[in-house]
């Protein structure tokens, strides 16, 4: 049994659902989501969503403040259209009813976040990405051309001759359908269950990334990954984002003397970028044995406590109370920067196969991705792959280098245990790299790999087997892009390469499956 539309939609995210609302004025619109339509990493998002609209703010100074954190790596074209066109947007969603927080004026209150050299994050509390979720999946639940699929796990993408037709995925029954269409859009986020810690939902396990690279798509950049600096960090309890958001409205990261001491180790102090404030508490914690810490209790309790309900709601929860009290913290996953390769309207490499949001790379994020862009990504870039769905067939261009991907024999390994691939990643590809943990990742996911993928193909509709073979896929990609890559830059650090190496690594990597 099979279902057929015009446009088929994995994933309902900000791109996702973006994209579907200008698919549905073209044609028939097909949504696969395989937990509820409103769980994603959108409505994990809590600080906001980076945009140029402010009086001393501008699309240039914004473009400028994305290539500086992305650490030399930004494609300056996908930067300027991300923030060129990120302002009209913008709009478009507040004509919607999206419902930012004001000032007593009136006017859009800005937020600022780490690296921004001004205000210019629109929030929504400390829920942002849930408010633009309920705005966006307000308009597709009610667009006649659009079909939700919930709980239906896309398993893999149905391609002949180089062309993609559609995805096969599993219904809430269990039941193995295909969704058919000319033009399919990977739209699943990103892949944070990878590593043993992450700020990531369940639901980020990276399939859109690994069934792309098993279609044959070509992917890129995934040795880069955000950890962020600030998750909630106690024992049982689950790794709690504590937004960027936090510190830039005046919260301090302090050892267990009560020391601010980023600053020891990054000259900007608590507003650097994520990927040096997460190593400098990684050092700190190596020099001190003690645990590291967010306080807020400098500043106006009830501002804290009416400014960040969920987050203060959180803390709570573990025991802790966020105006006044020490929160333990630790970096954890976060985003990936990398992704199925796109060119600027979200074609891949295969025909008829497009990619939007944290599942895609147009390399706008460089090597480290500016606080609260990954929003403005999914809404721009969602909005392109539709018109580009759209339009008449063109092929995508691509500059990196493409590295052949062999398929690894099993060698006699087991499928193995979900949070053995994940402590593996977090153990050895997480924040701190070096060429022997690598070579081991490497080796082992691969083996890992064939052996899931060998369980299989004796039982295509098994959820749990597509899962793992997510996580097993994208950390070997992960491992052997940080492998290959021999300097330290943005979220990808090599103790034994600690410097950054323009002459040699200013360029992007591609990986495909070898035809």
């Amino acid at each position: 049994m099979s279902v057929r539309g015009d446009f088929l939609v994995i994933g309902s995210g900000i791109a996702g659902l973006r994209a579907a609302l200008s698919l549905a004025d073209a044609g028939q619109v097909i949504v696969l989501t395989k937990a509820d339509p409103r769980e994603s990493n959108t409505g994990y998002a809590q600080g906001g969503i980076a945009v140029a609209m402010g009086d001393d703010d501008s699309p240039a100074l914004h473009a400028s403040d994305t290539m500086a954190a992305g650490d030399g790596l930004c494609v300056p074209e996908a930067v300027r259209v991300l923030t060129d066109d990120g302002p009209r947007f913008v709009r478009e969603l507040i004509e919607w009813g999206a419902a930012f927080d004001r000032d007593a004026k009136g006017a859009l209150a800005l937020g600022r976040e780490a690296a921004h050299s001004v205000r210019r994050v629109l929030h929504a509390r400390d829920a942002t990405g849930r408010e633009i979720g309920r705005v966006l999946w307000q308009k597709v639940a009610a667009h006649p051309r659009v079909t939700v699929h919930d709980d239906a796990l896309a398993m893999s993408l149905v391609v002949s001759e180089g062309v993609c037709s559609g995805a096969s995925f599993v219904n809430r029954s269990g039941a193995v359908q295909e969704a058919a269409a000319a033009r399919t859009l990977i739209a699943t986020g990103g892949a944070g269950q990878v590593y043993r810690e992450t700020t990531n939902p369940a639901i980020a396990s990276g399939d859109g990334i690994a069934m792309a690279f098993e279609a044959g798509a070509r992917v890129s950049d995934l040795e880069f990954v955000q950890f962020h600096p600030t998750a909630l960090n106690v024992e049982g309890a689950p790794r709690f984002l504590l937004s960027e958001a936090l510190r830039g409205e005046g919260a301090r990261v302090v050892n267990e003397a009560g020391e601010r001491f980023v600053q020891r180790y990054e000259p900007a102090g608590d507003l650097a970028p994520r990927d040096q404030v997460a190593r400098a508490i990684v050092r700190e914690v190596q020099r001190t044995g003690a645990p590291v810490y967010l306080t807020m209790a400098h500043l106006d309790p009830d501002y804290v406590r009416s400014r960040f309900p969920t987050i203060a709601g959180a803390c709570r929860q573990a025991g802790f109370d966020l105006a006044t009290d020490r929160v333990p913290i630790s970096p954890a996953a976060h985003y990936v920067m990398g992704g199925v390769e796109t060119d600027l309207d979200g074609r891949t490499s295969v025909e008829g196969l497009f990619a939007a949001g944290e599942a895609a790379c147009t390399g706008v994020h460089g090597a480290n991705r500016l606080a609260s862009n990954s929003l403005l990504e999914g809404l721009v870039f969602g909005a392109r792959a539709a018109a580009a769905m759209i339009a008449p067939a063109q092929a995508a261009a691509f500059a990196s280098s493409l590295e052949p991907v062999m398929t690894a024999p099993a060698d006699g390994a087991e499928v193995p245990d979900e949070m053995a691939v994940r402590d593996l990643m977090w153990r050895q590809a997480g924040l701190l790299r070096s060429r022997a943990d690598l070579e081991s990742a490497v080796s082992g996911l691969a083996r890992w790999r064939s052996a899931v993928d060998a369980r299989r193909r004796a039982a295509p509709g098994d959820r749990g087997l597509r899962r793992l073979a997510s996580l097993t896929t994208v950390g070997f990609l992960i491992a052997r892009a940080a492998l290959r890559r021999e300097e330290s830059r943005g979220g990808h650090y090599r103790a034994d390469f600690p410097e950054r190496d323009d002459i040699n690594w200013l360029q992007h990597w591609s990986d495909a499956l070898r035809a």
